[in-house]
Order: structure tokens, then sequence, then C-alpha cells
């Protein structure tokens, strides 16, 4: 029985070698004579491979533009691959379709010719944004509309004012202006915090998150982020007065495995690993501050 099968196995491998050597010399007279259409179906009739190629013609540049707008910008997925093609973060792969806001957070931005004047902006509207946690506001003052990250109790014809003036006393600001975080007064719940004076903010911007200003030292603040951590920055560093909005964001409920998918987050593969050292809780000093007031100056870069 073992012999006859085989038998048919040598047989078979025989008689398939002199076609496949009749099947390269018709692909490649083809590719001599028949012009690139024919080739084209003839290669599409053989199996694809998969490839790294470099997926940059797939991005859409939005970070490069020079000019603001506050158009919705088409977004292309990128399933956790750089632009290699490699997967550099996993978990990431489908959802909906997103646009991308452009959200300025650089709050002390003067328009043309008005520069070191204090300037008020009004709330057009507070929607949400599906490519960050929190709400963000439409805001429009002067000749210019932009979106910026919302505060807890922001609403739709609301004026907020954005001043770079720190003065000998401090500021009694209302919820969403924005300043310098040495015109305001200590214990002044804050958000969206500068590291560096004219970066814009860093710090502070997921939903329903908010700072606390400690105190204020020879020019320099302190300020303590939601996790704890101390940072020191220079006192020219603007800040937003409040919280940011959307404070129910940690108490959504998925309800289903198809509600990731349409967030784009993909599960775990399932394999069951058991808990070692690193799980259960622990009781940690808290991490030294970190200092931000001796970094080079933005135009220094």
């Amino acid at each position: 029985m073992s012999l006859s099968s085989l038998t048919r196995a040598l047989r078979s491998l025989s008689l398939t070698q002199p076609a496949l050597l009749s099947s390269q010399r018709a692909i490649s007279n083809t590719q001599l004579s028949a012009p690139p259409v024919t080739l084209l179906a003839a290669v599409g009739q053989c199996r694809g491979f998969l490839t790294t190629v470099s997926l940059d013609q797939n991005r859409t540049l939005w970070k490069q533009m020079e000019k603001y707008t506050i158009k919705p910008m088409g977004m292309k997925k990128t399933g956790g691959r750089d632009h290699t093609g490699k997967i550099r973060t996993h978990g990431i792969g489908g959802g909906h379709k997103q646009r991308y806001r452009w959200i300025d957070f650089q709050r002390l931005r003067y328009e043309p010719g008005k520069d070191g004047r204090a300037f008020d902006e009004k709330v057009v509207e507070v929607r949400y944004d599906p490519c960050r946690s929190a709400d963000i506001a439409l805001v429009a003052g002067g000749n210019r509309k932009r979106w910026l990250i919302a505060t807890e109790n922001m609403q739709v014809g609301d004026l907020i004012k954005t001043s770079g003036v720190i003065g000998r006393m401090a500021v009694s600001a209302n919820e969403g202006d924005a300043y310098p975080v040495g015109a305001l007064p200590v214990g002044t719940l804050v958000n969206n915090l500068e590291i560096q004076p004219g970066r814009g903010a860093q710090y502070i911007r997921a939903a329903g998150t908010s700072g606390v200003l400690l105190r204020k030292v020879n020019g320099t603040a302190i300020v303590q982020l939601p996790s704890k951590q101390q940072v020191q920055i220079l006192e020219t560093c603007m800040v937003t007065v409040g919280r940011v909005s959307n404070i129910d964001h940690n108490k959504r409920i998925i309800g289903k495995a198809g509600r990731n998918r349409w967030l784009g987050i993909r599960p775990s593969s399932g394999l069951w690993q058991r808990k070692g050292g690193w799980a259960g809780r622990k009781i940690r000093p808290l991490p030294p501050m970190k200092n931000y007031a001796n970094l080079p100056s933005i135009s220094a870069q």
C-alpha cells in the first residue's frame, strides 16, 4: 500500500516538472511579446505575498500643514504600524472612520499687530471629538476661529479671556481663562499646562483631569499633576483655569466587545499568563519633583 502511494507521488513529480518548465517558458514569451496589460493579467493569477512596504504614501501629513484651519481633516488608520509597516503598538486596528480637528494648544497666540494685549474669545460650539477623551470648543475672536480643549462647565456663549501679563497681585480668574501660572493664586485648579513658554500645552489634557498650583518660588511655580507628580516650571508658562471637560469619561460602560472594535481597540490574544510580582498593591514613595525651569528657551532652540 505504501509502496504504491510512493510510486504515484514520484510519478506526479516527474509529470509536473515539465509542466512547470513549459509554464515558465510561456510566461517569458508573454513578457517579450505581449503588452503590459497582458503581463499584469498573468501576474494577477499568481498568489499575492505580504511585504513591509513604507506606509508614508498612505499617511495624511496634516502635522506638516502650515496654515491653520478649523475644518475636519481626513485621517487614515495606522493599525499600530510605523512608517516601515511593522507593528509598534499592539491592540490597535479597525474602528470607525475618524476625522481630525486641529486643536490649538498654544493658548497665548496673538493676532498680527496685537502683541502684548489681553483678548477675549466667545465660545461658538462645544462638541465631542473622536480623537481624544475630552470635549472640544470652537471659539471665535477678532478675525479668527480655533479649536480648544473645553473645560468642565464651558457652554456656548461664554467669554473666555487670555492674558500674558503677570501683575503684582494674583488675579481672580474664571473657569476657561488662560494666564501665566505666576499670575494665579496658590491652590488654583489648572489644566492644559505648558512646560516651556510658547511651546503649547503638554500636560493635563485628558478628560476630567486637573492639577493644583502648590506654590511659587523665585520666578518659578510648582504644580501637582493628576498623578501626584510635582513639576517645577517657569512662572511665564501658560495654563488654563479649571478642570477638563467630560468628567464622566471613566464611568462609561462598554457593554459589549463590538464597541471596543468600533473604538479601534483589538482584543488581546487570550493566552493565560500567571501573575507575577508586578501584580498587587504596593506602597511607594512619591517620585521626585521634575524641574523644567532650567530648560533652554524656544527661541534658543
